[in-house]
């Protein structure tokens, strides 16, 4: 006590005592949990050791009324609580009768987003528990209204808010955050939140939501994970106007101003954190999007989930519906509604799959991949007139306007929406999908639900029951003909969670294409034919760890192949080493 004592009146905090790494997402074991076993008991630290009033104040510590006799004498917590002492597993079956109490996705929402505030383990073992029910509220399609909303229900701030007024001292901003080892950051500037567009400061819930999941899916420590929302202003002047906004209200900041902002704070972010720490670039928009990962994918650890982790995830189900379609990557042919970051992200990684498998150029690989944009189909005499990502995707073609007429010349037999624009697979598109394919696979990704190019009972009815569907959003099962379908949910919370413990037990300091191959990879071997009997590409979420294992487990043996994992020796079993290093919930006894 007394060399801590020592370290608080020389400047340090507790968090800067303990510099030795650990595992559970890699961080330093500040608290000694980690190298504790589930039944040994730990020391509840903050700055001092927490008790009373403040202990039951405390997310990171807190257990309700799972304090033990024994720990209620030791911590001072008599008469604060009611005599009940319950266990961890009766709290979480009492929150989720009571959260499904709530008929308003949003008020299940705030409801988890409480939970979150007051008591840290508890949150994730229920989202845990309940993956697959939890999953839609904590993040989409429930988070897209909440960020529509956040300056109405924001109660308690999560994560950073950096803008403008903070330029030229980021650095210090970044030292304002309680937690000083840090491992994954999600961050946003708001300009294009899931298929809702621009919500400026307010979409910051949804990096709260992300690294909501790194944790409870792919086991990352809470203290490891920060959230951060760079406000330069929104172009919305429906927020502009409205009273309640929370962010600057200005209109947004481009060019020099912007990239002046972002370079700061990439600079701040590696100079606080170090070379390991990952950026995951999340909602910005098309024309800052690709410039910001090709900018800084060389200098830091990086990862645009919305073009990467969708390719990634996208990638994976087609690997897998293979086995109920037949053939190779190669002999399909793919048309995509949307060229924007998600399907030119995901028409990269096929065509690198493709060149992977066949050893042909990734030239002559993109020639099977079509996409169209809000012009038509893009083709060689538009060539003048494309933005840089949309070039390699320029064909020869005659020049067609719509979806319905690109389907009947094109005949692909995989359809894939990331448009953002809701019903546009039509009943003409389906059927015309389903005219010249026995199995037509059709993704709908566009999120939220409302955002979907088709629902799962419209793909499966106007093919007459015979697509391979998945989508963003989830969609109940659909009855058609007697038999029951299960439509897969091609969502990113399938890869990013796995894909990121992969680089931090491995150390990596680079993102290369090969470990996104490595994820797609380990995802589609997840399926088994029991799904493929049911008509999933995917498996349930329900196995959500176990996928993530595995996943972390293939990306860290590519960063080892490739010489970009710092982390060494190289553990021999690395999914029994990603197993362990993953965050519990469970919670701890108190000495």
């Amino acid at each position: 006590m007394e060399s801590t004592l020592k370290e608080l009146r020389d400047g340090n905090t507790v968090l800067e005592v303990d510099s030795k790494s650990a595992v559970s997402g890699g961080v330093r074991d500040v608290h000694g949990e980690d190298a504790a076993t589930e039944d040994q008991i730990v020391t509840p630290w903050t700055i001092s050791v927490a008790s009373g009033y403040s202990l039951l104040r405390n997310p990171h510590h807190n257990k309700g009324l799972a304090f033990t006799e024994k720990e209620r004498d030791h911590h001072y917590l008599r008469g604060l609580l009611p005599p009940s002492v319950v266990s961890q597993d009766l709290q979480v079956k009492k929150l989720m009768a009571n959260i499904r109490q709530y008929t308003v996705p949003l008020q299940k929402y705030m409801a988890m987003m409480d939970l979150q505030e007051r008591n840290e383990k508890l949150f994730y073992k229920l989202l845990m528990d309940n993956v697959e029910e939890l999953l839609p509220v904590v993040y989409t399609p429930t988070v897209g209204e909440a960020c529509q909303k956040y300056g109405s229900i924001l109660r308690r701030p999560q994560g950073l808010f950096i803008s403008l007024n903070e330029k030229g001292k980021i650095l210090e901003v970044l030292k304002n955050w309680p937690e000083k080892n840090i491992q994954v950051i999600v961050v946003t500037d708001g300009e294009r939140i899931l298929g809702l567009g621009d919500l400026g400061c307010q979409g910051m819930g949804i990096p709260v939501g992300k690294l909501s999941l790194y944790t409870a899916l792919g086991g990352v420590r809470p203290s490891a994970c920060l959230p951060v929302t760079i406000d330069v202003g929104t172009n919305n002047q429906k927020l502009l106007d409205d009273e309640f906004y929370i962010g600057l209200r200005q209109k947004r900041a481009t060019g020099q101003e912007y990239a002046e902002l972002i370079h700061e704070f990439m600079c701040a972010v590696k100079q606080n954190y170090g070379e390991k720490v990952l950026v995951q670039f999340e909602d910005f928009a098309n024309h800052n999007a690709f410039d910001l990962l090709a900018r800084y994918g060389t200098t830091h650890l990086v990862f645009n989930d919305d073009i990467q982790g969708t390719a990634s995830v996208v990638l994976a189900g087609l690997i897998s519906a293979l086995n109920l379609v037949g053939g190779t990557l190669a002999e399909h042919t793919f048309l995509f509604l949307g060229a924007g970051e998600a399907g030119t992200g995901i028409a990269e990684l096929i065509a690198l799959e493709m060149s992977k498998q066949t050893q042909a150029p990734l030239e002559e690989t993109r020639k099977k991949i079509w996409l169209v944009d809000s012009k038509g189909l893009i083709v060689s005499s538009r060539m003048d007139s494309l933005q840089h990502f949309k070039k390699p995707w320029a064909h020869e073609h005659e020049p067609i306007k719509n979806l319905v007429d690109a389907v009947k010349a094109i005949k692909p037999t995989v359809l894939i929406g990331s448009s953002g624009v809701g019903r546009t697979f039509t009943k003409e598109v389906v059927e015309a999908m389903a005219s010249f394919n026995e199995k037509p696979i059709i993704l709908a990704l566009s999120n939220p639900t409302s955002q979907s190019e088709c629902t799962a009972e419209e793909a499966y009815t106007w093919s007459e029951g015979r697509a391979i569907f998945a989508s963003g959003s989830p969609f109940d099962p659909v009855e058609y003909n007697g038999k029951v379908f299960v439509p897969g949910q091609s969502n990113n919370a399938y890869i990013f969670p796995g894909f990121g413990l992969g680089l931090i037990i491995s150390g990596a300091i680079r993102v290369h294409d090969d470990m996104l191959l490595a994820a797609s990879e380990a995802l589609a071997k997840q399926a088994t034919q029991e799904n493929f009997d049911k008509g999933m590409i995917y498996p349930p979420f329900s196995n959500i760890r176990k996928i993530s294992a595995h996943i972390a487990a293939n990306v860290a043996a590519k960063a080892y192949e490739l010489g970009l994992a710092t982390r060494l020796p190289q553990p021999e079993n690395l999914v029994e080493y990603a197993e362990n290093c993953m965050y519990s919930p469970v919670y701890r006894s108190f000495r």
